[in-house]
């Protein structure tokens, strides 16, 4: 039974969802075709109608991920540029880091990335860096002179590290885990402000 090109866009964009949060949730390699197909509602043999690999999906799913990070970092702006406060605000919240499923890709996939085709890896570079620029603009403004893209390079790496970090310890020890997520937003407020040496 053939569907409409309406309802095979539907079921294409329900498998990238399903595949972004269970990719984000258990990484790449740890979830299968059937429990991505079975988290969006379709037959296993629907993600082949659609992908020609697991791989294929995997960096639709990347690209929806980082287009939803973009669009919360761009949800507050402050004179044409994204309110970083309110950014990491979120990003290094408690409930962001126990919600998996749903927080920016960079930070639950950095550690698998370099295991996955060049393909992906370069995505998720790609991804990185228009973290890292808005980073630089806001940088740039408050630190004239400075090496602001090497700051902001850095500044995603310290929120990304910490986020990780945070997750890590959460289970074992939530108390320094809260302590990493605040320590964490605070360095790089210092570091997006301080004037350069």
């Amino acid at each position: 039974m053939r569907i409409s090109k309406e309802k095979a866009a539907e079921n294409r964009m329900a498998l990238i969802k399903a595949a972004s949060k269970l990719f984000r949730e258990r990484g790449i390699d740890g979830v299968g075709v059937a429990e991505i197909s079975k988290e969006a509602g379709l037959t296993h043999g629907a993600l082949y109608a659609h992908f020609k690999s697991k791989e294929e999906l995997a960096l639709e799913a990347l690209a929806y991920g980082l287009e939803q990070a973009n669009a919360r970092m761009y949800a507050s702006t402050r004179d044409g540029m994204p309110d970083l406060g309110a950014y990491l605000d979120h990003f290094l919240a408690v409930d962001g880091r126990d919600d998996y499923g749903t927080r920016c890709p960079i930070a639950a996939s950095a550690s698998e990335i370099g295991r996955q085709d060049k393909a992906i890896s370069a995505r998720f570079a790609e991804g990185y860096m228009v973290l890292a620029r808005a980073f630089e603009r806001q940088i740039a403004a408050n630190q004239p002179g400075s090496d602001a893209l090497a700051r902001g390079m850095v500044a995603v790496a310290a929120m990304v590290g910490g986020l990780a970090v945070a997750r890590g310890a959460a289970k074992g020890n939530p108390a320094m885990s809260e302590q990493l997520l605040k320590a964490t937003r605070q360095m790089l407020d210092e570091l997006m402000l301080a004037a350069p040496k």
